[in-house]
């Protein structure tokens, strides 16, 4: 029987996408070959990689708005790196928002290259918030913040306004709300959280910010080489590349970002509801940061435990397990996680408490 998959990532995908994946390992596109062998060169793959490439900017909204998409390896760690290396100047400066773990792993990478300010942090809180009313410096060369914080379960639910060209990492909400794209310069997102299998990382850069810092950049980790090259400077990871350009075309048959949102939103308010009326069990993080993608909660009696966990297990559910930086349990609610699996979970909640 299918599990409910609540993994963070990587995670659930839908089952569309399963199934013409396996198809294509057997024969791809009746080439005789498995997507797995087929040269990244062949007509056949060239068209993969254009198709993906463009329908990402389409479903973002940024057709016609100077950006670019990508596809790369590496995962968005390394877009840590490429990020301060591209965009910060010699004897630059960089502002973030320190939010969570993978903000502090970027945070860590940019001091290699430059003055990091912090312009506001949550860690003395355990990042169960998203601070707010801080101040970007004018001369910063970029700021940098995350949307969503899967381990923490927050998420920024609006965005500053500032002149200094702004980066963010989307790697687990990207696809699933409608923002103003276009307010960024840089948005990057690891595929194997909301988009695809692990092994590719989106990034969607403006054309107009690249080749101004002044460094002299490695070629692998050079934007400008990569737009260029259009995602084909070396061999690309081909097949997370096919099975994300098959998630982004589901996105799009289900009325694209808009129609997810409202789903998520339904799923999340459903979720969170019983967390709230249910008196053995609280939330994580503040209710106002609350993300629609990654829930996290506690049981209010942790002598509980042992009953809960072997009844969401006879439930079929997986993933649950909430990260050691926040104990308890996280429900990772991507896009693809039908609302009939998240009542199960639900539906287990409501049994512990007539048990209890």
């Amino acid at each position: 029987m299918k599990k409910h998959n609540y993994s963070a990532g990587p995670c659930i995908l839908p089952q569309e996408v399963f199934d013409q994946s396996a198809q294509a390992i057997l024969n791809f596109n009746d080439s005789g070959l498995s997507i797995l062998e087929i040269s990244h060169r062949s007509k056949d793959f060239v068209a993969v990689m254009e198709e993906a490439r463009a329908l990402a900017i389409e479903l973002l909204g940024l057709e016609g708005k100077g950006y670019q998409a990508l596809f790369l390896s590496g995962g968005a760690s390394l877009e840590f790196l490429m990020v301060p290396y591209n965009l910060m100047k010699e004897n630059g400066k960089a502002a973030y928002l320190d939010s969570g773990t993978w903000a502090t792993n970027a945070i860590k990478e940019a001091q290699f290259f430059g003055e990091t300010v912090i312009v506001a942090s949550s860690k003395e809180a355990n990042y169960t918030y998203i601070p707010k009313d801080y101040e970007i410096p004018a001369d910063a060369d970029y700021f940098h913040c995350t949307s969503n914080n899967t381990i923490f379960g927050t998420q920024m639910k609006s965005f500053p306004k500032t002149n200094v060209p702004m980066v963010c990492d989307m790697s687990s909400d990207i696809f699933s709300r409608v923002i103003d794209f276009s307010q960024f310069d840089i948005i990057y997102a690891g595929a194997q959280k909301n988009m695809g299998p692990a092994g590719t990382t989106l990034v969607v850069i403006k054309e107009s910010i690249i080749g101004k810092s002044g460094r002299t950049i490695p070629s692998m980790l050079d934007y400008a080489k990569q737009v260029k090259a259009e995602s084909m400077y070396n061999t690309p990871p081909v097949f997370p590349i096919y099975a994300s350009l098959l998630t982004l075309k589901w996105i799009k048959e289900k009325g694209g970002i808009a129609a997810l949102e409202k789903l998520n939103n339904a799923k999340a308010a459903l979720l969170y509801n019983e967390i709230d009326s249910n008196p053995l069990f609280k939330g994580a993080a503040r209710e106002e940061d609350r993300s629609t993608m990654n829930v996290t909660f506690l049981l209010t009696n942790p002598e509980h435990t042992e009953t809960f966990d072997q009844m969401w297990k006879e439930a079929n559910i997986s993933g649950i397990a909430g990260h050691r930086s926040v104990g308890g349990y996280r429900a990772s609610i991507y896009n693809a996680m039908p609302i009939e699996s998240v009542q199960v979970l639900v539906d287990v909640m409501k049994a512990l408490a007539s048990k209890i």
